[in-house]
Parts: structure tokens; sequence; C-alpha cells
């Protein structure tokens, strides 16, 4: 991966890919999926600038397995690889 650091409260995740086949067996077309709402965090900012000056330090790390609303961020790519960059706050929970 490229020497990315996001600053502040930001997250760059890598989206995860979904199954492409249904419960039923049915193989879905890359056309009708939408794209995945879960991912890996591949770098965290130094945390969030509180009012009064000091830094909450992020809840997620690098190697996390998170779940972040559908239309969060921004997407960006990177040497062939697509990332997403997000708030924090975006991110709804950390998978165990």
């Amino acid at each position: 991966m490229s020497n990315i650091k996001p600053l502040y409260d930001r997250v760059v995740i890598k989206r995860m890919e979904e199954e492409k086949v249904s419960a039923g067996g049915i193989v879905i077309p890359d056309s009708a999926t939408e794209k995945p709402i879960k991912g890996e965090v591949v770098a965290v900012g130094e945390g969030k600038v509180l009012d009064n000056g000091s830094v909450r330090a992020p809840k997620v790390k690098a190697g996390d397995k998170v779940l972040f609303g559908k239309y969060s961020g921004t997407e960006v790519k990177l040497d062939g690889t697509e990332y997403l960059v997000v708030k924090e706050d975006d991110i709804f929970a950390v998978l165990g």
C-alpha cells in the first residue's frame, strides 16, 4: 500500500468483497450488487481534536474489520487499489 496517513479523525478503509452468490445459490452479477459496507482499516489518523484542545485517540486501528455507512466517505484510488477515506464517526461497528 502507498504511504498514506489520514489527518485527525479520518480513517482509510479498503472495502471487503461481498458474496456474489445468493442464499439459494444464484450468482449475482456485479451490476446488481451494491458496494460493500464492510472493510478493513488500513490507516488511522491521530484522533479527533476536541473543543478543549485535547485529542481523543481513535477507537479503531489498522487491521480492524469494520461496518460503515453506505454513502460514507470519499473514494480514492492509489497504486491501482481503491480505498475509502471516512471520518471515524461514520464507522458503526468493529467486527469480531
